[in-house]
């Protein structure tokens, strides 16, 4: 099959690079600096959601702000040891398009989704990230705001995910989306397209648009 859009938009952790064991690491930490139970941690959806969201489910309402704080300090800090790797296909793709072709939507607040890009050197033009949304993914809201910043329908959007909370969030935007069996097997994963990784995909560009197909 092959997929015409106008403009591409990509989750950031488990699509374009790889910071699961800084996760696991951070958020372990974490849940014990809090006195969670490796019970009561177990329970929450952790990937593809925002960490107020995420600790919103697990403390009382008035220890969050300064727990959510604790936790992207804690995420930040462990970037520079080896906290962040680029997935397969995700520099080669993103060098074959137009800046104004494609965002980065992200669950991670602003400064540590700059962090982990910063350090894979991806600079995008723009970013959609948890400081500037009202509802996170499986809501709709993040890539509406994405489209709505590149000057684009969302019906000419293609999503890029590999958790179930961004697809749901991609098909509510009415976009088409592809999924990547990065961090969830692919009977967990509805959308249009399921792959490995962008490995897995050609991109041309044209005076139309882009066309995304599977490779071979």
């Amino acid at each position: 099959m092959t997929i015409h859009a106008q403009a591409l938009l990509f989750d950031n952790d488990g699509t374009l690079v790889s910071s699961l064991a800084s996760v696991d690491r951070c958020w372990r930490r974490w849940a014990g600096e809090y006195g969670i139970t490796a019970e009561e941690f177990a329970r929450v959806e952790l990937h593809g959601r925002p960490a107020a969201e995420i600790a919103a489910d697990l403390l009382p309402a008035g220890v969050v702000p300064q727990a959510v704080a604790r936790i992207e300090d804690l995420e930040v800090d462990d970037v520079p040891n080896g906290g962040v790797q680029l997935l397969p296909g995700t520099r080669d793709l993103l060098d074959s398009l137009p800046a104004d072709r494609w965002a980065v939507v992200t669950s991670a607040t602003r400064r540590l989704a700059e962090a982990r890009l910063d350090a894979v050197g991806i600079l995008p033009k723009t970013l959609v990230a948890a400081d500037d949304i009202t509802r996170g993914k499986p809501d709709p809201e993040p890539y509406l705001l994405a489209a709505r910043a590149l000057g684009v329908d969302p019906a000419q959007c293609v999503v890029f995910e590999d958790a179930p909370a961004g697809l749901t969030a991609g098909r509510a935007a009415g976009m088409t989306t592809v999924a990547l069996t990065t961090t969830h097997p692919a009977r967990e994963l509805h959308a249009d397209l399921v792959v490995e990784n962008l490995s897995a995909l050609s991109v041309l560009v044209t005076e139309l648009g882009v066309e995304i197909s599977p490779r071979g």
